[in-house]
């Protein structure tokens, strides 16, 4: 069977070391893996550990990137992303990111990528528990659920902040086993909010 096109959106919080592991998973599963990251997930994670795990160039940038595949029609790099992919996976997703994609703001490639995009949606959230419960923030997810966005509920734990309270992103092994059972039943799911529980953690 050919490999299921997935692309990964890296935003830039502390979590993002954890889609590393995410992009891991969904290639054991069966899945290739190309990855989009924020500026600001550059400050975290470099784009050499996701090229290393996946085998793929690393967009990083709105105009730094051209495609390659001149089988697509389109030149555009992010809708030639948009095409060639199944499910964009978003991990973790900001509070700004949420924001982005609430109100069609393209303002950088994952974004854009967002509003080019046809295929399922998954974001998987990651802040602050006072960041998550914030109105604006549950009014943006609200507003995605609505347009059919899956959203992965994040997790109660210790925080990165110090704090004990929701908002570390979910397990990537359960992530990724929930963007499979997207791939395969997308018309089921289609606004469907999804708790993932947590088992042990490392």
């Amino acid at each position: 069977m050919d490999p299921l096109p997935v692309v990964l959106g890296v935003g830039g919080g502390i979590a993002a070391y954890k889609a590393a592991e995410l992009a891991r998973a969904l290639i054991e599963r069966g899945c290739a893996v190309e990855t989009v990251m924020t500026a600001a997930a550059q400050e975290f994670v470099q784009p050499l550990t996701f090229a290393a795990l996946t085998g793929r160039k690393v967009i990083t940038s709105m105009f730094g990137a051209r495609s390659a595949d001149e089988v697509l029609a389109s030149s555009v790099e992010h809708i030639a992303v948009a095409q060639r992919n199944r499910l964009l996976v978003v991990a973790p997703a900001t509070a700004h990111l949420l924001a982005q994609f609430a109100h069609g703001l393209a303002g950088d490639f994952l974004s854009t990528l967002y509003l080019a995009f046809q295929g399922a949606v998954v974001v998987c959230p990651a802040m602050n528990t006072a960041m998550w419960d914030h109105p604006a923030t549950q009014d943006n997810l609200a507003t995605l659920r609505r347009r059919g966005v899956l959203v992965v509920e994040p997790e109660a734990g210790s925080l990165a902040c110090g704090t004990v309270g929701v908002g570390r992103l979910a397990d990537p092994q359960r992530i990724a086993s929930f963007v499979l059972r997207a791939l395969s039943s997308r018309d089921d799911l289609s606004g469907e909010t999804v708790l993932v529980t947590a088992g042990p953690t490392r």
